[in-house]
């Protein structure tokens, strides 16, 4: 028997508006369009799309369920899994819980990023960001003593009231203000993007929109076909918050006449819509003012040294795109920041038998504890180690490290094994059928919780943490 839920969405909109919230974040408009220019393009938005209505759509109704059968958050849910089958699953939810607790902390440092670039383009400052006589804008403020301190205050401050306010005041009211406003943002922002040309008029956005749309398959090897293939389905845990403990929680709070196969395909929707569109905001803007050679930009550098420098180059609209871009960045940010700290709050409360508003206030200090480790990582804690994949990285790039390449995969293996071999995938079918809601999509969620989704799953693991190449290494010897 579940546990009464304290809070519920109060439908089913409010639900798929903030579970898109979560998903669409800054791993759609960072990684998406460096993904996919450097993926083939149509090549890699084709396999994306292929995946997340089949593996994605498998691990969300699989968490979801879970959420919504159990009426818990990750340790809750899996403790209660344990008690009813008898298996000691219950680390499952401590991971769950492990990996928003680790990723929020260094994402309210890169909303802090984003938000003092909003107020640069706000005070129309924005030329400093790519003067020449600044150049390495970027640099100096992460390693200026306050200011990233200062903004990731802000950042947080912000994403804490949200939660504070509750399920139902707070994220459910703020998804359904900042989704649409976001939608509009990035489908505005594309088109103008697809309408620019350069300043020599020997490039335009319509000829970035082609690198973007059509597959190119020059140069294409059975090896690097698998390695498109493993950077989609690596994009699916950026975009779509899988094996984050965040669904379970979110599904925690959907009331049984949510239709669940609907939903879930309506966030599977969203979320590859702002992607999308996303790719076709970055990629024609990046090619018509800096080539081919700009889009070779991922992470952080797109967003804060690459893009700035388009926006400079457009003239009388760039300070005015630039407004919007940075403003739809936050929104992204935030929506999957509240999600994070949502799940930390919600295991939190359930363990220690405390209310939302204390326990709210007591995590986001802690959470802002580790946040200032991050910040000083690029000052006085600065230091760099070689990571597994062959990246030189510091604090930030540890804790994404042992979150995305370590954790999420090994959760998402475990859980697929755990519903797909062991407690079977019915207890997930029955829960998908409540109230006599149709699951068309059955079939297809049988073969691939049990099959498919393992094997990609270590396949990806091996792959992220370079065994692979290792083994490569030792052969070619």
């Amino acid at each position: 028997m579940a546990a009464e839920r304290k809070s519920a969405w109060t439908s089913q909109l409010g639900f798929v508006l903030a579970s898109a919230g979560s998903a669409v974040g800054l791993g759609n408009i960072w990684r998406f369009p460096y993904q996919a220019a450097n993926g083939g393009g149509g090549l890699f938005l084709v396999m994306y799309i292929a995946l997340a209505c089949t593996v994605g759509f498998s691990l969300l109704a699989t968490e979801i369920s879970i959420g919504r059968k159990t009426g818990k958050s990750p340790i809750g849910a899996f403790r209660q899994l344990s008690s009813d089958t008898g298996k000691k699953v219950g680390l499952f939810g401590y991971l769950g819980y492990i990996v928003p607790f680790i990723i929020y902390s260094y994402y309210v440092v890169i909303g802090g990023w984003v938000t003092w670039y909003l107020m640069e383009f706000l005070t129309f400052h924005s030329a400093e960001t790519t003067n020449p006589e600044t150049l390495g804008f970027f640099s100096k403020f992460i390693t200026h003593p306050f200011a990233p301190i200062f903004y990731t205050i802000v950042y947080s401050l912000i994403s804490s009231f949200i939660v504070y306010k509750g399920v139902e005041e707070g994220i459910e009211k703020f998804s359904k203000y900042i989704m649409p406003l976001l939608f509009l943002l990035v489908v505005f922002i594309s088109l103008f993007a697809i309408f620019l040309k350069s300043p020599d008029k020997t490039r335009t956005g319509l000829d970035g929109l082609k690198i973007y749309l059509i597959p190119s398959f020059k140069g294409v090897t059975f090896g690097s076909f698998l390695n498109i293939c493993m950077s989609a389905v690596s994009q699916l845990f950026y975009s779509l918050s899988i094996a984050m403990g965040i669904m379970i929680t979110y599904g925690s709070y959907a009331k049984k006449d949510v239709n669940l196969e609907k939903s879930i395909g309506q966030i599977a929707f969203f979320d590859t819509f702002v992607a999308f569109f996303a790719g076709l905001m970055i990629i024609p803007s990046v090619y018509v003012f800096m080539g081919r050679e700009g889009l070779s930009s991922a992470g952080p550098g797109l967003i804060f040294v690459t893009l700035p420098k388009v926006f400079e180059a457009m003239g009388n609209f760039g300070s005015a795109i630039g407004v919007l871009f940075f403003f739809l960045v936050l929104f992204a940010a935030l929506t999957s920041s509240v999600s994070l700290l949502e799940t930390i709050v919600s295991d939190t409360m359930s363990e220690k038998k405390a209310e939302r508003k204390k326990t709210t206030i007591s995590v986001s200090l802690i959470e802002f504890a580790l946040s200032l480790l991050v910040c000083l990582g690029y000052t006085c804690f600065y230091f760099e180690i070689k990571l597994p994949t062959g990246d030189i990285g510091q604090i930030l790039d540890v804790f994404d490290y042992i979150t995305n390449n370590f954790i999420m995969p090994i959760l998402a293996i475990a859980t697929s094994v755990f519903v797909g071999w062991i407690i079977k995938p019915d207890w997930v079918v029955e829960e998908m059928k409540q109230l006599n809601s149709p699951f068309k999509k059955e079939k297809m969620y049988r073969v691939f919780i049990k099959y498919v989704i393992p094997v990609l799953m270590l396949i990806l693991f091996l792959n992220s943490n370079g065994i692979f190449r290792m083994i490569g290494n030792l052969f070619s010897k």
